[in-house]
């Protein structure tokens, strides 16, 4: 079966508008308070294929932009509230942490569920919404088991007398062993041929398989759970259903032979209903459904990227950043020369020209990095709108899932499952690498000391690259802490982020073109007025250096040299508690049933 999907772009996004509010009882309402299902007239719906259109249709809740500022783990310091880092740094608790035990979606879900049947349509055309249904159900208890590893079960609708609305939670097994059961229905019979930004069946599978891949993996390295010995299962899923999407989907890497300007493309375009390499994408367009407004992606917002991400980048050649002569202490314009090319497609590099932002004081297209505190000094391009458009701002479409990833699920599986060769590697890492002119990755490959004292319980070196793979190529799309959760890898976490290198006080070329463009002078020195022009006659850009808490302009590692500052205190990661989160204290008190886990309390 070959992919058939159709390019409508605007079609679908009108209908997700229009749609009727079935499900109006307010998606945020706690799920005890939610109304009756008599009062969205049962009676009278689910009759029709277009009745059920658009329930489904109700249901849909996909990523938009906020998957590129999503990533404040080992790749990114933030000065922005992020669950992870309150419960790092703080005395957190399940008084303090209430999120996500919200279960509205749920019911609207089982509602369907046990109203479609009685549809008057063929059982094919049923089938595939009842497909989609229960792909959201697995998508949603996913969630909740990442969260909570155990949570109850709910395949029905719950009314307020309910004696299940006091179970106690299930186990992770069983819980597990429903969600792919409705991810095996749904790729079973959700179609092919849907609209374009509708759930097709490459969709479905696309999320199995990086399911299945996330429960083997972290099944296999959190031994705090018992269930090492069921691991393979669900990578032997990860591998069969990338496998089949492989074979039979007919995607293809978004690869035009322009290795400087492929990647970055994905991530900025005004149409991805046509690329060949996204599977799934949230689309936009200006006036119809507008993108939010990327502009507070790019560096001085919130998120700014960490000198430990470029780091991962190898040099063009293939071989170790890690391994450069003096690599710690480069500069800002030597630590992007001769890198793998997605660097620059993903961080601002020296010379890059800026078009357009609202919130980079600046604003011109003679670029220069901007200092701040708490800031890394490093700027974000990928998933930035550099345009002064607002309706190019508005229309950016978002690539929630790539071939990319399933690509890499199905090399990864196969490394942790032990059948990797070289041909998977050529079929599946190496064709990312081609994209972007990068030499191919062998099953030979040396070990790399950095990328073993990351992982210290992985001991294939070929596995390490393949998540290093993962690592940079989707950098900034809310991947990592996923990955790092299942890998058992939180401990990353407490490692405060960094940025640029700065030797001393004095002057330096950040655009790359060998004139001067800021000067750092001592806490204690005065900004010379008039300031000093550059080569070029531009005036130089000053910033006051200094350890954390002096009255500095931008903070350094040694207070007059060393690494830009980010994020000062990272706190502890405690293992295993921190890998999830605590049932809320007031849904225990409602329900003194549920226990919570690896001690949280």
């Amino acid at each position: 079966m070959k992919n058939e999907r159709k390019y409508i772009k605007r079609p679908f996004i009108t209908s997700l508008i229009a749609v009727v509010l079935i499900l109006a009882m307010g998606c945020n309402d706690d799920y005890l308070d939610r109304l009756p299902e008599t009062e969205i007239g049962v009676d009278n719906f689910f009759n029709t294929e277009e009745d059920l259109a658009i329930y489904v249709n109700g249901l849909y809740s996909f990523p938009g932009l906020g998957i590129y500022y999503d990533d404040a783990t080992d790749n990114a310091a933030t000065t922005g509230n992020r669950e992870i880092k309150t419960i790092m740094t703080t005395e957190a608790n399940s008084q303090t942490i209430t999120s996500g035990w919200d279960w509205g979606s749920l019911r609207d879900i089982n509602l369907f569920l046990e109203n479609a049947e009685k549809a008057n349509i063929s059982e094919d055309i049923k089938n595939h919404y009842i497909g989609v249904a229960r792909f959201f159900r697995a998508q949603f208890y996913m969630e909740k088991v990442k969260r909570y590893s155990n949570v109850p079960w709910y395949d029905h609708v719950l009314s307020t007398d309910s004696e299940d609305l006091y179970k106690p939670s299930d186990s992770r097994e069983m819980v597990v062993d429903h969600i792919f059961e409705d991810y095996q229905f749904a790729m079973d019979h959700v179609r092919t041929d849907v609209e374009e930004g509708a759930v097709d069946r490459w969709t479905v599978m696309a999320y199995y398989g990086r399911n299945a891949l996330f429960e083997g993996t972290f099944r296999k390295y959190h031994d705090e759970l018992g269930l090492e010995a069921t691991a393979n299962t669900y990578l032997q899923l990860a591998e069969r259903v990338s496998r089949e999407i492989m074979d039979e989907g007919g995607f293809t890497i978004y690869n035009t032979g322009s290795p400087a300007q492929d990647y970055l493309t994905l991530f900025g375009s005004q149409d991805l209903t046509a690329n060949p390499e996204v599977i799934f994408a949230n689309i936009h367009e200006a006036e119809i459904k507008n993108t939010d407004d990327p502009q507070y992606l790019f560096g001085s917002y919130e998120m700014s990227m960490s000198r430990d991400l470029l780091e991962s980048y190898l040099m063009t050649d293939g071989s170790y950043f890690s391994n450069e002569p003096g690599m710690e202490t480069m500069t800002f314009v030597e630590e992007f020369q001769n890198r793998d090319p997605r660097l620059s497609q993903t961080y601002a590099y020296p010379g890059w020209e800026l078009y357009y932002t609202s919130t980079y004081s600046p604003g011109t297209t003679n670029y220069v990095q901007e200092l701040k505190k708490n800031f890394t000094g490093y700027h974000q391009i990928k998933g930035f709108a550099n345009d002064p458009s607002l309706d190019v701002r508005r229309g950016i479409d978002i690539p929630v899932l790539r071939y990319a990833e399933v690509l890499l699920n199905l090399a990864e599986a196969k490394a942790e499952l032990g059948t990797l060769d070289q041909n998977t590697l050529d079929e599946t890492v190496n064709q990312l690498r081609n994209r972007v002119g990068m030499p191919p990755l062998e099953m030979n490959v040396g070990m790399d000391p950095v990328q073993a004292a990351r992982y210290p319980g992985v001991a294939s070196a070929v596995l390490l690259e393949i998540r290093r793979e993962r690592r940079v190529e989707f950098a900034m799309e809310g991947r990592r802490l996923d990955d790092l959760n299942r890998w058992k890898a939180g401990k990353l976490l407490e490692k405060e982020p960094v940025g640029m290198y700065f030797p001393g006080l004095g002057q330096y070329d950040l655009t790359g073109d060998g004139v001067e463009d800021i000067e750092l002078l001592a806490v204690s020195d005065p900004i010379p007025d008039p300031k000093e022009l550059n080569d070029l006659g531009v005036a130089l850009v000053y910033y006051r250096a200094g350890s954390v808490g002096s009255n500095a302009d931008v903070y350094l590692t040694n207070g007059t040299s060393g690494y830009v500052v980010g994020t000062v205190d990272r706190g502890t990661f405690q293992e295993p508690k921190h890998y999830y989160r605590p049932i809320p204290a007031a849904e225990k008190a409602l329900n003194p049933n549920l226990e919570q886990v690896f001690g949280w309390d």
